[in-house]
């Protein structure tokens, strides 16, 4: 069952009162029987486990991003030399590989 919070709205007097759902709130103090209000306060709750945290789902800034599938590393491919002019491409590694469907049989 869970505990209310009272005040008096008359003479300041806090009490906390183990009540059913159920139950009425109570209206008046036990003290001087002025008028009760209910007093909410923030819950104490827990969060266990990963994906509640500001850090968890955040990309950090210093992180590389993730590559396409198939991409090739920037260490594999091999850096240009400023003066050293670029080579040509071949005729035959600038032409299209056939596919399954449009090879000869």
């Amino acid at each position: 069952m869970p505990t209310y919070q009272y005040r008096c709205q008359t003479c300041d007097h806090d009490l906390e009162v183990v009540q059913k759902f159920t139950d009425a709130p109570l209206t008046r103090c036990p003290r001087c029987h002025g008028a009760l209000r209910k007093v909410f306060s923030p819950v104490g709750i827990v969060f266990k486990g990963s994906g509640f945290y500001s850090t968890d789902s955040h990309r950090h800034p210093t992180a590389s991003p993730k590559e396409a599938p198939g991409a090739v590393p920037q260490a594999a491919v091999p850096a240009a030399s400023p003066s050293a002019p670029a080579e040509p491409a071949s005729a035959a590694a600038a032409a299209p590989a056939p596919t399954p469907a449009t090879a000869p049989a």
